[in-house]
């Protein structure tokens, strides 16, 4: 991510330019097609996988019901030989329904991950079109801003790729290790992603308040921001 945050004196430094104010122009837009389609692509493909798995799921509880309910009615003693295999075959059962279990699991997580992306794009377009229509910003201010909103969608996009790297390896040979691996430092990323965009949106919110000449102006803002 390229120049997310510079010390706020920059903005003091901001105030006194005298460059007319003029709408910068938007992060580009084929950055957001990315994160729309890829968000898109991450949860169709993640609820598919989920409802499979949970078909599996029903079908392998139910053998472990049938396969419990013959065990319980079972003299050890007189046949341990037979209950031996199926104590075998229910552990198999056991073993299979944890491992599908675990994979609901991590499509979950995945899943989440995907609509954290697509919170923080809008987040991001809320706020930038709030700030474009603010006349408290010099068009400097307006640049500045947006080249900080297009280093944080950029490593959000970097963020996707690895979320549909992993999608795709629940059906590839990336063991479970190398995959929650994935997962938890994709996971952190996009939550540092998005923390950093609210926290950009607050000081630029915030700043435009201070500029505010009146009390009246003043909460006419706070409702424009829709800040409490």
């Amino acid at each position: 991510m390229k120049r997310i945050f510079r010390p706020l004196t920059l903005f003091l430094i901001f105030t006194l330019s005298t460059v007319t104010v003029q709408p910068a122009k938007a992060v580009p837009a084929v950055i957001i097609e990315i994160i729309r389609q890829g968000v898109k692509k991450v949860i169709k493909a993640i609820d598919l996988k989920i409802q499979r798995n949970q078909n599996k799921i029903i079908w392998l509880q139910n053998a472990q019901k049938t396969l419990e309910n013959a065990l319980s009615k079972l003299k050890l003693e007189e046949i341990g030989e037979w209950t031996e295999k199926q104590r075998e075959l229910y552990d198999q059962y056991f073993q299979e329904l944890w491992k599908v279990k675990s994979y609901i699991a991590q499509y979950q997580r995945v899943k989440d991950i995907a609509k954290k992306q697509g919170q923080l794009m809008a987040e991001y377009q809320r706020a930038w079109r709030l700030i474009q229509a603010d006349p408290h910003f010099t068009a400097v201010e307006l640049r500045y801003m947006e080249d900080v909103y297009e280093g944080i969608l950029l490593s959000s996009v970097q963020n996707l790729e690895h979320v549909l790297s992993v999608v795709d390896a629940f059906t590839t040979q990336m063991s479970d290790g190398q995959r929650l691996e994935i997962i938890h430092k994709t996971e952190k990323n996009v939550e540092k992603n998005l923390s950093d965009l609210r926290g950009f949106n607050q000081r630029n919110m915030q700043l435009s308040l201070n500029r505010t000449s009146s009390q009246k102006n003043l909460e006419l803002l706070k409702q424009y921001y829709g800040i409490q």
